[in-house]
């Protein structure tokens, strides 16, 4: 595991973006088929549209980003991928099959796992149970043979238990593996959930908010594993986030949706100065001011300063504009489970 601070995930994403080992990397996965591609997908609800023609794909060992602010359709786009909205036009595809019609523990099982806004594990389970359950899509013995607990069920269990110990070492869980889950720090059941994720040995991963109520220290912890997920593990992420100053540093490409529509597609620093983005998050006028200024900074004039800071809500008017680009200070998300950070 990396033991590097917060300078150390920026220092990290910057170099990878500037040309560094890891856009070689990436670079070279994007010559081969997207692990992903969702193209021209729509999906309403009763005339309400949660997606209006969204495309995008994503590469082997690629750390995508979707931003947007509150109700732009960023978990919709999340669940037509893991099937539990099936879309009324467009085309998702996992590798080389198609993932609409099929149903969510299909999908799972052909390697798609996922993390939720809010934390759904089983609190009175200790830690352990709880990553043992992402075990299930290659569990291979029925009821009776698991009673029994003999044989080949019994070696088939002490394989996916030892799975589960390798993810216990990678997210530094030792010291609560034994206890119940309900017991824990809201960060630590956060990351406990991001093992369960891991227990399936996907290749695609979808984050839905991993940092979202935890402070400073806990995001730091959360990024740096987020980074040895797509970096040692070699696993292509999707990552839905509302802290921009995570999103800024870790994403390798960043999508940008605005009520259920896309406005742009591209790196970090791309999309920091699009006139379309800034216009979705701080209006027309911040949009005008953005063209006006030099090249790298704000609407304000302002240089972009990484950092964590979080998405605008759309129905919030707290806003601070000393920030460049889109990286604005407001008031917590209301799916903040901790009330925000602090």
């Amino acid at each position: 595991m990396t033991t590097e601070g917060a300078d150390g995930v920026s220092d990290r994403g910057g170099s990878e973006r500037d040309g560094g080992p890891g856009t070689a990397r990436r670079d070279a996965g994007q010559a081969t088929d997207p692990v992903l591609s969702f193209t021209d997908v729509h999906l309403s609800f009763a005339g309400v549209k949660a997606i209006a023609g969204v495309s995008f794909e994503v590469h082997p060992s690629e750390l995508f980003a979707v931003i947007g602010p509150n109700g732009a359709g960023k978990t919709s786009i999340f669940n037509v991928i893991s099937g539990v909205y099936r879309p009324q036009r467009g085309r998702v595809r996992f590798g080389d099959l198609d993932l609409i019609g099929r149903r969510p523990h299909e999908i799972a099982a052909l390697g798609v796992a996922r993390t939720f806004q809010n934390i759904e594990l089983f609190e009175n389970l200790t830690v352990l149970d709880n990553l043992m359950l992402g075990r299930h899509v290659h569990v291979r013995y029925g009821p009776l043979p698991a009673l029994i607990w003999l044989g080949r069920t019994r070696r088939e269990e002490l394989r996916h238990r030892a799975v589960v110990e390798d993810i216990v070492d990678f997210l530094e869980l030792e010291q609560w593996r034994r206890y119940p889950v309900g017991l824990l720090p809201y960060g630590v059941q956060k990351r406990v959930e991001l093992g369960r994720a891991l227990a399936m040995e996907p290749k695609l991963l979808l984050l839905d908010e991993p940092v979202a109520g935890m402070n400073v220290e806990e995001t730091e912890d959360t990024a740096r594993y987020v980074l040895d997920i797509r970096d040692e593990l070699d696993i292509s992420i999707i990552m839905v986030e509302h802290d921009m100053g995570v999103v800024m540093d870790l994403a390798d490409r960043v999508l940008v949706v605005d009520f259920g529509s896309p406005i742009t597609t591209g790196t970090p620093a791309e999309v920091q100065q699009d006139t379309n983005v800034i216009r979705a998050y701080l209006g027309e006028e911040h949009a005008v001011l953005n063209a006006d200024a030099r090249p790298g900074a704000g609407p304000d004039g302002s240089e972009f300063r990484h950092g964590p800071t979080r998405e605008p809500a759309r129905e919030t008017g707290s806003q601070d504009h000393s920030a460049a680009g889109v990286a604005v200070d407001v008031e917590p998300s209301s799916r903040d489970q901790r009330g925000g950070r602090p």
